[in-house]
Protein backbone atom coordinates (compact mmCIF):
# COMPACT_ATOMS: atom_id res chain seq x y z
CA UNK A 1 0.00 0.00 0.00
CA UNK A 2 1.37 3.35 -1.45
CA UNK A 3 -0.67 6.18 0.06
CA UNK A 4 1.07 8.99 2.03
CA UNK A 5 -1.06 8.09 5.38
CA UNK A 6 -0.40 4.65 5.44
CA UNK A 7 3.59 5.23 5.30
CA UNK A 8 3.44 8.09 8.14
CA UNK A 9 2.58 8.35 12.03
CA UNK A 10 1.35 11.60 11.35
CA UNK A 11 -0.96 13.15 8.25
CA UNK A 12 -1.26 16.48 7.88
CA UNK A 13 -4.68 16.99 6.07
CA UNK A 14 -3.83 19.65 3.63
CA UNK A 15 -1.02 17.38 2.01
CA UNK A 16 -3.67 14.66 1.28
CA UNK A 17 -5.38 14.92 -2.11
CA UNK A 18 -9.02 15.05 -2.16
CA UNK A 19 -10.86 12.10 -4.45
CA UNK A 20 -14.25 12.86 -5.68
CA UNK A 21 -16.79 10.32 -5.19
CA UNK A 22 -20.06 11.72 -6.90
CA UNK A 23 -21.64 15.05 -7.25
CA UNK A 24 -21.35 17.27 -4.38
CA UNK A 25 -19.09 14.29 -2.85
CA UNK A 26 -15.72 14.25 -1.78
CA UNK A 27 -13.22 12.24 0.55
CA UNK A 28 -9.56 12.18 1.95
CA UNK A 29 -8.15 8.88 3.59
CA UNK A 30 -6.60 10.47 6.48
CA UNK A 31 -4.79 7.33 8.07
CA UNK A 32 -4.94 3.58 7.71
CA UNK A 33 -3.32 0.03 8.39
CA UNK A 34 -4.88 -3.39 7.73
CA UNK A 35 -7.92 -3.21 10.88
CA UNK A 36 -8.29 0.55 10.91
CA UNK A 37 -9.06 3.26 8.20
CA UNK A 38 -10.24 6.60 9.14
CA UNK A 39 -11.37 8.98 6.15
CA UNK A 40 -13.38 12.62 5.64
CA UNK A 41 -16.19 12.97 3.12
CA UNK A 42 -16.70 16.23 2.61
CA UNK A 43 -20.58 16.84 1.12
CA UNK A 44 -21.82 19.89 -0.41
CA UNK A 45 -25.25 20.78 0.40
CA UNK A 46 -27.43 18.64 -1.35
CA UNK A 47 -25.05 16.38 -2.08
CA UNK A 48 -25.81 12.39 -1.79
CA UNK A 49 -24.10 9.51 -0.15
CA UNK A 50 -26.27 6.66 -1.97
CA UNK A 51 -27.39 3.61 0.07
CA UNK A 52 -25.14 1.03 0.02
CA UNK A 53 -23.55 -2.05 2.33
CA UNK A 54 -20.16 -3.22 3.24
CA UNK A 55 -18.18 -6.09 5.05
CA UNK A 56 -16.86 -3.39 7.57
CA UNK A 57 -18.32 -2.25 10.78
CA UNK A 58 -18.37 2.01 10.18
CA UNK A 59 -18.36 4.67 13.24
CA UNK A 60 -18.96 7.76 11.75
CA UNK A 61 -18.90 11.34 13.66
CA UNK A 62 -20.44 14.53 12.16
CA UNK A 63 -17.59 16.89 12.04
CA UNK A 64 -19.61 20.10 10.96
CA UNK A 65 -23.22 19.71 8.96
CA UNK A 66 -26.35 18.41 9.01
CA UNK A 67 -27.07 14.89 7.69
CA UNK A 68 -30.53 12.34 7.13
CA UNK A 69 -28.65 9.40 8.25
CA UNK A 70 -29.99 6.20 7.01
CA UNK A 71 -29.49 3.03 8.68
CA UNK A 72 -31.22 -0.30 8.05
CA UNK A 73 -34.71 1.83 7.13
CA UNK A 74 -34.11 4.18 9.85
CA UNK A 75 -33.74 7.77 9.53
CA UNK A 76 -32.24 10.10 11.62
CA UNK A 77 -31.20 14.22 11.26
CA UNK A 78 -27.51 14.33 12.56
CA UNK A 79 -25.28 17.69 13.11
CA UNK A 80 -22.23 18.41 14.21
CA UNK A 81 -20.97 16.57 17.63
CA UNK A 82 -22.88 13.64 16.34
CA UNK A 83 -21.74 9.73 16.17
CA UNK A 84 -23.76 7.13 14.14
CA UNK A 85 -22.59 3.56 14.12
CA UNK A 86 -23.25 0.97 11.31
CA UNK A 87 -22.93 -2.57 11.89
CA UNK A 88 -21.32 -4.83 8.95
CA UNK A 89 -23.50 -5.51 6.08
CA UNK A 90 -26.32 -3.17 7.41
CA UNK A 91 -27.55 -0.66 4.10
CA UNK A 92 -26.86 2.59 4.85
CA UNK A 93 -26.80 6.22 2.93
CA UNK A 94 -26.42 9.93 3.77
CA UNK A 95 -28.32 13.05 2.52
CA UNK A 96 -26.80 16.31 3.46
CA UNK A 97 -28.97 19.20 3.89
CA UNK A 98 -26.19 21.58 4.92
CA UNK A 99 -22.47 21.42 3.97
CA UNK A 100 -20.18 19.81 5.90
CA UNK A 101 -18.08 16.95 7.04
CA UNK A 102 -18.16 13.10 7.97
CA UNK A 103 -15.74 11.34 10.08
CA UNK A 104 -15.61 7.57 8.79
CA UNK A 105 -13.71 5.17 10.74
CA UNK A 106 -14.03 1.04 9.29
CA UNK A 107 -12.44 -1.38 10.67
CA UNK A 108 -10.73 -3.06 8.65
CA UNK A 109 -9.63 -0.65 6.44
CA UNK A 110 -11.28 -0.14 3.31
CA UNK A 111 -9.37 -1.90 0.40
CA UNK A 112 -11.60 -0.73 -2.24
CA UNK A 113 -10.70 3.03 -1.12
CA UNK A 114 -7.08 2.25 -1.88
Amino acid sequence: MNHPAFENRFATADDLPWESVGQGVKRKIMAYDASLMMVLVAFETGGIGTAHRHEHTQASYVESGTFAITIDGEERLLRAGDVYFIPANIVHGAVCHEAGTLVDVFTPMRGDFV
